[in-house]
């Protein structure tokens, strides 16, 4: 039987039978007056493409190579955009005598309890909202050149992207909404911002120095980003209000900011949770100097503690946290040189049903494990404190963690996290602590921006837990390489603690566990210690 392949029609023909379309319609941005010699502005020539592509009922965009040279570029629905290789989309430079340069951003009454940067999304190198069906593909490049990280010393000059001041790298930073990421018109922030979209996807291109976010998607539903490589000067993704989320095969470079952050804002004008979200096989660092991760060279920056690099680059589940969080998974994830783990819930979100296993940590230059239930209460009507309950974590690894932090897990009084499991964890620590820093008490700062540095030095190495309700600790082993004078564990407000086959290295006559307030207690398969079992203890330690 003869087998006809018919291109022109689009159709695949077998046996006389029409099958499946075989191709949608192809739109090369240069038939539309695109040049690609990153000196002409091609903004208008590739929205020409855009809207003939949508009004053909769908079909791909085509970015040759070239470098294109582009302002806003404006997405719609059934459309792709394809950037082959060798092919590059430059954000360009906004005018210093102003006019033109980016869409100015749209009004939103309710960035009264956003930062500029999130609750805005039309000053952007390539947006959309409203929108369904909507690709961005292939193996090209987004460089953001021209894009600013979010400064207002800097609103006349985008690009200039100087790193942030050394009191935002402790946990002391301001309250939102915060004038320092407010932008005046004409300059664009973001390399990609999506608001109410559904059937998203981004597969296989780089971000090169993204802007305050390289990805910003708010709302989206039926989302899939996979196989991207962004290497960036503020955050890399970030999740918001977002349903049915797939990220997978990422690596992200963001010294400065977070890697894969998700939230639940109040930039919607509503609470809207992100849920059913997977984060998995992906790679996460702050330790390289920007570009190097692309360019295959992977160069540190020189020096830790002397030059003021955040080395932030993480997975965090906050801090924007109104709408809430629920069926999350982050799975088989590397980090390196970066901050940790972060579980935040500040803004009256309900966080639940939260899974993270198969983790590889190394520089950890935090808090290998932060979570945090606090009352920042920012939302309409002060919102009362949230909820985080059912968090599993287990097989995570952890060499070289900061000495000062440990693992820091605090709810707020009256307010415990609830039902939390931490199975099959190695940790070691720089150690380094004193008998000085093992009598701290660390204050509760219930209303302050949460961040693993916000308490101070910590007065254990390993794990620090304050007001929690329901904790398991099973095959836990936590380690330093310098000498420790703080205990390896410290529990504070903690009712129903089950500890099984924990063991931490110790210093001769320092403890093992301190316990403050806690209830309902049981110790067993611990070495070097007695099986225990106490309905309550005041104050006490092993």
């Amino acid at each position: 039987m003869k087998h006809t392949l018919t291109i022109g029609l689009g159709l695949l023909l077998i046996g006389g039978f029409t099958v499946a379309p075989l191709c949608a319609a192809v739109f090369d941005v240069k038939t539309f007056g695109a040049v690609g010699d990153g000196k002409t502005v091609d903004t208008v020539a590739i929205n020409k493409a855009i809207d003939a592509a949508h009004a053909a009922g769908g079909g791909t965009v085509q970015f040759p190579p070239g470098i294109y040279l582009s302002f806003s570029i404006h997405l719609q629905s059934n459309i792709a955009l394809y950037l082959e290789h060798g092919a590059t989309i430059l954000a360009g430079e906004t005018p210093p005598e102003g006019g033109g340069g980016y869409d100015p951003p749209e009004t939103n009454r309710w960035d009264k309890y956003e930062d500029f940067g999130h609750s805005h999304w039309h000053n952007s190198l390539i947006w959309g909202e409203d929108l369904e069906n909507v690709s961005i593909l292939g193996p090209g490049l987004i460089y953001g050149k021209g894009l600013s990280r979010g400064s207002s010393a800097r609103t006349r000059a985008a690009a200039t992207n100087a790193p942030p001041t050394e009191a935002h790298l402790d946990g002391d930073r301001p309250e939102y909404p915060n004038p320092r990421d407010t932008l005046e018109a004409g300059i664009g922030n973001k390399s990609i911002a999506l608001k109410n979209c559904h059937n998203v996807v981004l597969r296989d291109f780089s971000i090169l120095h993204g802007g305050h976010f390289a990805i910003l998607a708010t709302g989206v539903d039926n989302f899939t980003l996979d196989n991207l490589k962004i290497d960036t000067n503020r955050d890399g993704i970030d999740i918001d209000c977002c349903r049915n989320v797939r990220v997978s095969n990422c690596s992200v470079n963001s010294p400065w900011d977070d890697a894969i952050c998700q939230k639940s804002s109040y930039a919607l004008g509503y609470p809207r949770p992100t849920e059913n979200l997977t984060i998995a096989n992906c790679f996460v660092t702050g330790g390289y100097e920007e570009g190097t991760l692309l360019d295959g060279t992977y160069k540190r920056f020189a020096g830790t503690e002397t030059n003021r690099i955040g080395h932030t680059g993480r997975i965090k589940c906050g801090t924007e946290s109104n709408g809430g969080f629920k069926n999350i998974t982050i799975a088989n994830c590397v980090f390196d040189y970066c901050g940790g783990l972060a579980l935040e819930s500040v803004d009256g979100a309900i966080m639940e049903d939260v899974t993270i296993c198969n983790i590889a940590m190394r520089d950890i230059v935090n808090s290998p494990i932060f979570i945090r239930l606090g009352n920042r209460a920012r939302g309409p009507n002060n919102p009362p404190a949230g909820v985080i309950r059912r968090v599993s974590i287990s097989n995570i690894v952890c060499s070289n963690s900061s000495w000062r932090l440990g693992s820091v897990i605090s709810g707020i009084p009256g307010h415990p996290i609830e039902d939390l499991y931490i199975r099959n964890v190695h940790f070691v620590y720089q150690g380094g602590g004193t008998k000085t820093d093992a009598a701290i008490d660390p204050p509760e700062r219930e209303r302050m921006y949460p961040d693993p540095g916000m308490f101070g030095t910590m007065p254990a190495y390993g794990f620090f837990v304050r007001h929690v309700k329901r904790l398991e600790m099973d095959h836990v082993d936590v380690s330093y390489v310098k000498d420790e004078m703080r205990p390896a564990i410290v529990l504070n407000d903690v009712a129903g603690a089950d500890f099984d086959h924990v063991k931490a290295r110790r210093t001769t006559d320092v403890p093992f566990l301190v316990l403050h307030n806690v209830s309902d207690f049981a110790l067993h398969n611990c070495p070097g210690l007695t099986d225990t079992n106490r309905a309550a203890v005041e104050r006490d330690s092993f």
